[in-house]
């Protein structure tokens, strides 16, 4: 079972919307995907039509012993399940610093068998839960919008996987991009300078990603021909690709 994380310590630069095409790419690809909402406001879990609801509650499920079954989610993509967020989510930074094995991948034991994938859409925080995601995680796809701020997230995210010694690999990409802006395009060209293990696939800033929020459901099942959709398909073939 593979582990990706979509994570920003950055909000606003799509990283939710990345979680839900990039799982729903690899599960239209045949691969059984679990798709994990850590983030308490449950973006992910509206953008699937799920209730956002944890049974049984999120303490059970830190501490191993939920009922799976009851609280995985299948969602209308085929191959595609979800473990929902909810507001109670919000305890388990707290929850997990409680315990001496605070590895999600402990968490998920249980189902390690079911899924050839799992995506974590994580919250934009520096945190026990942060931490765990990082030690837990095969690589960190980091969406930056081509912006200085952006970028300076992401080297701080960097200096604090070297301070703390995590063997974390970080593979940037850009989302919202809009090459008509110099700005713009000058950040995409010096960032493999900075950044070598950043894909190179480019997410355009589109209207259609934001209408996710009203269709509910990822661009393949309701814009498949748009360019952000060929960008989602691009970007995964290349995930896909290094997961070999």
């Amino acid at each position: 079972m593979r582990m990706l994380a979509l994570y920003s310590i950055k909000g606003g630069v799509g990283k939710t919307a990345s979680a839900v095409n990039l799982a729903a790419e690899a599960a239209a690809q045949g691969r059984r995907v679990l798709l994990w909402d850590l983030d308490p406001q449950a973006a992910t879990t509206f953008y699937l039509r799920i209730k956002p609801k944890i049974r049984g509650g999120v303490a059970r499920l830190v501490k191993g012993k939920a009922a799976f079954d009851k609280v995985i989610r299948a969602t209308e993509v085929e191959n595609l399940d979800l473990l929902p967020a909810a507001l109670a989510s919000r305890e388990m930074d707290q929850l997990l610093a409680e315990q001496q094995e605070n590895q999600l991948r402990r968490i998920l034991k249980p189902v390690r068998h079911d899924y050839d994938l799992v995506i974590l859409d994580c919250p934009p925080t520096l945190s026990t839960l942060s931490e765990s995601v990082f030690a837990s995680v095969d690589a960190l796809l980091v969406p930056i919008v081509p912006t200085v701020l952006s970028l300076r997230t992401l080297e701080q995210l960097r200096d604090f996987l070297d301070r703390h010694d995590i063997p974390c690999q970080v593979w940037p990409f850009v989302t919202l991009a809009d090459r008509r802006r110099h700005l713009h395009r000058d950040t995409i060209a010096e960032l493999p300078r900075q950044w070598p293990l950043r894909l190179s696939t480019t997410i355009p800033s589109a209207s259609v990603v934001e209408r996710m929020g009203v269709e509910r459901a990822p661009l393949g099942q309701f814009a498949r021909t748009s360019p952000a959709a060929g960008a989602y398909r691009a970007l995964w073939q290349e995930i896909a690709q290094r997961l070999q």
